[in-house]
């Protein structure tokens, strides 16, 4: 699911405070919008820093251990800044067969990441995931919603360049 208005990789994040913090004071107190307001917070800012962790808990009332436990628990949220597009790589069975694991492999290389990680510039995070669903495709790489299919290494590069 696509988030609408995603910065992911904001110019200035101080700018964002005084936005969350107002979007804060609307649920103040309410610790059962919790989960909500981390949704805002990764919208706005691509990730979950710290310092929000810390304005969330403040001003729902809950703990800072609550608002990491609920956004370590959910996939959604990253306490690691994101790249603007999600490069997802299909390791289940068909996909790892057929080449999964040289395309990872490529894409660390040439992006200079491991996965679960971002590139400096955060155009591109790099993740890989156990089925996709289209074990006819195999191997499959999504980059955000774009499925790509019978994906090989030297393709990569023409792809990657479709996103800046």
């Amino acid at each position: 699911m696509k988030e609408q208005g995603c910065t992911c990789a904001p110019i200035n994040e101080e700018e964002l405070y005084p936005e969350m913090a107002r979007y804060i004071d609307q649920h103040r107190g309410n610790p059962n919008a919790l989960i909500t307001v981390l949704h805002r917070a990764q919208s706005l800012f691509g990730y979950l820093p710290r310092k929000v962790q810390e304005m969330v808990a403040e001003g729902l009332s809950v703990p800072l251990s609550e608002v990491y436990g609920v956004a370590t628990f959910y996939a959604f949220f990253s306490l690691v800044p994101r790249g603007r597009h999600e490069i997802r790589v299909c390791l289940g069975t068909a996909c790892y067969v057929r080449g999964g694991q040289k395309i990872v492999e490529y894409l660390e290389k040439d992006l200079g990441v491991r996965v679960g990680d971002t590139t400096k510039d955060r155009r591109f995070s790099l993740n890989e995931v156990r089925c996709v669903g289209a074990c006819s495709l195999a191997p499959a790489v999504l980059i955000d919603e774009d499925v790509y299919a019978r994906v090989e290494p030297a393709r990569i590069s023409e792809i990657l360049d479709k996103y800046e």
